[in-house]
């Protein structure tokens, strides 16, 4: 009997030590995370549905033909009014009067403990969902990303998780809405791990799994088990010898890439020059939108069903090329004037022209060696995707999962790698990592630079310095210089603002003549400061003055306007810091991290 109680509570202890194991607890919250996100991307593509039946009269998949049968007008109508309500939408609601998406979830991710605002999650997809809509060339997976991203935030910041965690359950929303809106649970996970988290550690991984594959069966049970994509039965690799034409591919997929981000980049910064308010941009952008869709009506929105009938081998070759050009327009035109949506779609959209394109031409040209325009037209959708979204290895396991082909897919590696190695040569960035660095903002250094961004210069600063007036006399000064801690003596006026420093070197002659000493003070031998710390900055910018000017030490002053000196900043210390804020961010990767820093906030 005794021996049964034992048993029994040793089992009750157990369980509730595996009920509060770290992973445990993500598992938990994953499923509900996951679930929460899969059912957004379903509420967004309903909500994308219900703004498309208000500018067109109808709700469908296949924009393209049902706009070519509409009157001009409508056409032109449509995305200039709605555009004009999305660009006061923005203004109004949205932080900094501009849409987010997946460079967002990013910069949270690294910089901000992972802290998004579901309100402004929620603002956003309403944004872009209006956007897809109304007919702009824009895509629907970035504003998912975002708005799953959003969700795993807000869980986290309601249970008062830590940096680690909220890290962690950020991924999972962005991998099930990857999952989702691909039916694709493998390329979701490690979408989130490759872009969003930055690193595979156990830790992350698991939960991020099974959030990936708990939104993928909530897509499947509105949608049933498909492929984003209608595609053929099978595509066969016809020769070993057809490699070399995918290797060329990825290079042409890695000019198309580039300049697919170039010209949403230009397009920014020429409709920022102009003189015409924010919020009346993307009624000029929809006007232009729909001029195009006059002629090319597969730009409007997504354009899946166009991807659909390039992979099918239902376009001639004049309209493979024109569409590319048309939809490249159209995407950085929608984007570069302010409507809200992301590049995923775009970017699959033109990696299928290019790839159809270069297939008939590859095809006509050794048409015994080819292996079909379709195959082709797979290959460069993995590679000009991959290579703008800076996700390489996500999206050849997208590709892998819609085709279930693996010798496809190898063709699709080759092609996907050689593009993003050229565009990381050449562009030297993704086109997220580019819109944060054009807003500002680097993530170089990810992680580790965000641990140094929360770590104040204040924490490290050393109060014990020596100081003189600037009407100190030189003779003063040389005594206390013997005495300084470091070797340096501080110039203070009677308001307490730094007004200079004082070393060795700077007394030239006057360190050992002393025949001058009753006309020289400190103020004639002091030099100006070469640079100085705000009691409010972090590490990141101690270390950026530091590699600038070489100096051992840094005055910190309370503001630049009073110049009011608090203490010093050592080289030597800002360097331990930062060692310990790397030792950090190693060991929250392995999930190594400390009870306090994974479960509450800092």
């Amino acid at each position: 009997m005794i021996r049964a109680r034992s048993l029994k509570r040793r089992v009750r202890v157990s369980l509730l030590r595996f009920g509060r194991h770290d992973q445990v607890v993500l598992s938990i919250l994953a499923v509900v995370i996951g679930a929460a996100a899969g059912g957004a991307a379903i509420a967004f593509r309903d909500a994308i549905g219900g703004f498309q039946w208000l500018a067109y009269g109808f709700s469908s998949e296949n924009v393209a033909s049902l706009a070519a049968a509409l009157p001009w007008w409508q056409l032109l109508l449509a995305p200039t009014a709605g555009g004009l309500l999305i660009g006061l939408y923005i203004r109004y609601l949205m932080p900094g009067g501009r849409p987010q998406a997946v460079a967002h979830v990013i910069e949270a991710s690294a910089l901000h403990d992972a802290r998004m605002s579901l309100t402004v999650g929620i603002r956003a997809a309403l944004a872009s969902a209006a956007s897809i809509g109304v007919g702009a060339s824009v895509g629907r997976e970035g504003p998912v990303v975002h708005l799953g991203a959003s969700l795993g935030s807000w869980v986290a910041k309601r249970l008062h998780l830590g940096r680690v965690l909220a890290r962690t359950l950020l991924g999972c929303g962005v991998a099930a809405g990857v999952a989702a809106s691909f039916n694709a649970p493998i390329a979701g996970s490690f979408f989130a791990l490759e872009v969003v988290v930055g690193h595979y550690a156990l830790s992350a991984f698991a939960p991020i799994v099974i959030a990936s594959v708990t939104g993928t069966l909530i897509s499947r049970a509105r949608y049933g088990d498909f492929p984003a994509f209608i595609l053929p039965e099978n595509w066969t690799i016809v020769s070993f010898w057809e490699f070399p034409a995918f290797a060329i591919l990825g290079l042409v997929a890695a000019l198309a890439a580039i300049l697919f981000m170039w010209s949403i980049m230009f397009t920014e910064d020429t409709v920022a020059k102009l003189p015409v308010p924010a919020w009346s941009r993307p009624a000029f952008a929809g006007l232009l939108v729909g001029l195009i869709a006059l002629a090319f009506p597969e730009v409007l929105g997504v354009g899946y069903e166009a991807t659909d009938k390039a992979l099918s081998d239902l376009y001639p070759l004049w309209m493979l090329l024109a569409l590319i050009v048309a939809k490249t327009a159209a995407t950085a035109i929608s984007l570069g004037s302010g409507f809200a949506g992301g590049v995923f779609s775009p970017s699959l959209f033109i990696g299928a022209m290019v790839g159809g394109a270069y297939g008939v031409l590859a095809t006509h040209a050794f048409p015994e060696l080819s292996s079909g325009h379709g195959a082709y037209t797979m290959i460069g959708m993995g590679a000009v995707a991959g290579a703008v979204l800076g996700a390489p290895m996500s999206t050849i396991l997208m590709i892998f999962e819609m085709t279930n082909d693996y010798e496809l897919t190898i063709a699709v590696m080759l092609a996907t790698v050689i593009a993003s190695v050229v565009t990381q040569q050449v562009h030297k960035q993704s086109f997220f990592t580019w819109q944060l660095e054009r807003r500002g903002i680097t993530i170089r250094g990810g992680h580790q630079t965000g641990l140094m961004r929360r770590v104040k210069v204040s924490s490290v600063m050393d109060q014990r310095y020596a100081s003189v007036t600037p009407e100190t006399p030189i003779a003063e000064v040389r005594l206390k210089l013997q005495a300084a801690p470091w070797g340096e003596l501080f110039v203070i006026d009677e308001d307490g603002a730094l007004c200079g420093v004082i070393n060795y070197a700077d007394l030239h002659e006057a360190a050992f003549d002393t025949s001058h000493d009753s006309e020289l003070i400190a103020d004639n031998v002091a030099r100006s400061v070469p640079a100085l710390l705000l009691v409010g900055d972090h590490l990141e910018a101690a270390v950026k003055v530091f590699n600038l000017i070489g100096e051992p030490h840094i005055p910190v002053v309370a503001d630049k306007k009073s110049m009011v000196m608090r203490g010093l900043v050592h080289e030597h210390e800002v360097m331990l810091a930062y060692q310990r804020a790397l030792n950090q961010a190693r060991a929250e990767e392995r999930g190594e991290a400390s009870s306090r820093s994974r479960y509450h906030r800092q």
